[in-house]
């Protein structure tokens, strides 16, 4: 009786001390039921594409974009991309990650984000070491500015080859789209029609970029900012409307001072919801 009182007891301490544990992150359901890693690695082997969506300068979402795509390798082929890479920007990437060329000749071939050493260079160093295609999917930045300040029709004039570099013109739009009116709202005198459409074009042209490099067989595994993909509208949407019989999983990153339930707000947003807690430490 002893031994068991003992065992017992220690027991009530050790499930009292792990319960007093901090966690940095909890991943939800669309629904907002708390799930796992596991849950969320298991379905996404299942998949087509996957759209990681991140919030830039959480640690946490690098860090789980990193696990997500080491542990998928063994399970699947793999295709990389980001946003964060833009179209004319695939040679030097493709020659740094066929190991063509070193870092210092990607450092000035290429043009990075600020944060790309602490937060992307590990994936596209993952995609060397592993011989993964690693796709710039974005269209270069002038173009997306371009739209804002000229509009739509200024691309007219752009070459053949820029025009290579961007979803084929003209392209859906739909301006009810939720999150790009919410995105003229939020913008409130400063947001214009050509605003969205700037938006607009960047998530058609990534989307374009993912079925063009897609392969039979292969697993798509995209990194963008979380609004390209929330609600299942952005990227998803425009794949959605070109290849509505590939199966897309959809992953948000957000941030909440409480990791117990997830916010309203934050329903539905994606099949997992990664929430951060508040407080854990930003890359930038």
């Amino acid at each position: 009786m002893k031994i068991f009182l003992f065992a017992f007891s220690l027991f009530l301490f050790v499930s009292e001390t792990f319960s007093q544990d901090k966690k940095a992150y909890q991943i939800f359901t669309a629904q907002g039921k708390k799930t796992h890693y596991k849950k969320m690695l298991k379905t996404a082997e299942k998949a087509d594409i996957v759209l990681f969506g991140e919030q830039h300068n959480s640690a946490i979402a690098h860090w789980l974009q990193y696990e997500l795509t080491a542990d998928l390798h063994p399970r699947r082929k793999l295709i990389l991309g980001a946003e964060m890479f833009e179209r004319d920007n695939q040679d030097a990437l493709t020659a740094y990650t066929l190991g063509e060329i070193d870092q210092k000749a990607f450092d000035t071939l290429a043009r990075f984000w600020s944060n790309y050493k602490t937060d992307y260079k590990p994936l596209v160093d993952f995609a060397r070491e592993n011989k993964l295609e690693f796709i710039a999917t974005n269209i270069p930045r002038r173009y997306a500015n371009q739209v804002y300040k000229q509009g739509l029709a200024s691309l007219d004039s752009l070459s053949e080859k820029e025009k290579s570099w961007i979803v084929p013109l003209p392209f859906p739009f739909d301006p009810e789209l939720p999150t790009y009116k919410e995105m003229l709202n939020m913008m409130g005198d400063h947001g214009t029609p050509e605003l969205v459409l700037a938006q607009a074009i960047k998530d058609a042209t990534m989307a374009h970029s993912i079925l063009k490099y897609f392969k039979k067989d292969h697993l798509f595994l995209h990194y963008h900012g979380a609004y390209h993909s929330d609600f299942y509208e952005g990227i998803h949407w425009y794949l959605k409307l070109e290849q509505p019989g590939l199966k897309y999983v959809t992953i948000s990153t957000v941030t909440q001072k409480n990791l117990d339930k997830l916010e309203e707000s934050h329903l539905k947003k994606a099949d997992f919801i990664i929430v951060v807690d508040e407080n854990v430490t930003t890359t930038y």
